[in-house]
């Protein structure tokens, strides 16, 4: 995937809260597609190796969520946190993380993931498959901008991290926005 393209189609199984149901888990299936996501806005869409992981809980999804004002004052109306890991896990990790700003995507069977052409292997660190980790903006479902960690492959021995940053894409985003200024 690259700038210019438009996102696959696909449908994503979430969990989301319904107070009219009782008990502990309080929560039903909903069905979302790629257009009830990012049809009509301008957003950040991030992916990650996993829920949880070092990297991604420390650095990338932290520094989204708490950039999120910046994020916003160069027109970006949201960010989303895509990764090959189940609603439960997705809904328990942004809990945990205490965001309130990012909204989290689950590719539970990699179908999106698949189709943007970034599922690897990370047998390895015994994971199975997984998302590369990459960033892009994304306006009205074509992708804008892209921001690819280097190193593409299966089982790769490193966790690159710097390309996809919350730092780089808003650096990008406010040059793109004062050279329309200008």
């Amino acid at each position: 995937m690259k700038a210019g393209c438009a996102l696959p189609q696909v449908t994503f199984h979430t969990r989301v809260r319904d107070d009219s149901i009782e008990g502990s888990n309080p929560f039903r299936w909903e069905d979302k597609t790629t257009q009830d996501y990012f049809a009509g806005k301008r957003v950040v869409l991030f992916a990650l190796p996993g829920a949880f992981t070092p990297t991604c809980s420390t650095f990338q999804l932290p520094g989204f969520d708490d950039g999120f004002g910046d994020f916003a004052a160069v027109g970006i109306d949201d960010i989303y946190c895509l990764s090959v890991n189940d609603s439960f896990v997705m809904n328990k990790w942004a809990e945990m993380q205490g965001i309130k700003n990012v909204k989290t995507i689950p590719d539970g069977a990699g179908e999106f993931t698949r189709r943007m052409g970034m599922l690897v292997r990370k047998d390895n660190l015994g994971f199975g498959l997984r998302s590369w980790r990459y960033a892009a903006v994304v306006n009205d479902g074509l992708i804008e901008a892209w921001f690819e960690e280097p190193g593409l492959a299966d089982n790769h021995g490193d966790d690159p991290y710097g390309v996809s940053s919350p730092e780089n894409v808003l650096s990008w985003l406010q040059e793109a926005t004062r050279e329309q200024a200008a």
